[in-house]
C-alpha cells in the first residue's frame, strides 16, 4: 500500500490527523440506498454549504434542493460541542 502524499491514502491520513485536533460537526441523510454524511469544522461551514448546493444540482444523485435546504439549516445552526455546551457549576453545590 502506498503512503506517499500523492495518493489518496496519504491525503486521507493527513486529513484525519488534522481534523483529530479539532471539533467536528456531523450531519447525515439516508435517502433510499444512498447515504450522505458531511463532516465539517466551524471554519469549513461555507464550503459545506457549497457542497450541499453542488450535490443538489447533480441530476445523478437523489439529493434534492429540499435536502440541501434542510441540511443547510443544520449547518448554519450547528456549532462545535465545546462552544455549545460550556460547563457551569451549579450554584447549590461546591464546584
Amino acid at each position: 500500500m502506498k503512503t506517499s502524499a500523492g495518493c489518496g491514502y496519504g491525503r486521507s491520513v493527513y486529513w484525519m490527523r488534522r481534523m483529530a485536533s479539532r471539533d467536528i460537526n456531523v450531519i447525515a441523510l439516508v435517502k433510499g440506498g444512498e447515504r450522505y454524511v458531511f463532516l465539517f469544522d466551524d471554519d469549513s461551514r461555507e464550503e459545506t454549504l457549497r457542497t450541499l448546493a453542488k450535490y443538489a444540482a447533480n441530476p445523478e444523485l437523489s439529493f434534492s434542493w429540499y435536502d440541501a435546504a434542510m441540511l443547510g439549516q443544520k449547518v448554519r445552526g450547528s456549532t462545535s460541542h465545546s462552544r455549545r455546551h460550556r460547563f457551569v457549576p451549579r450554584a447549590d453545590r461546591p464546584a
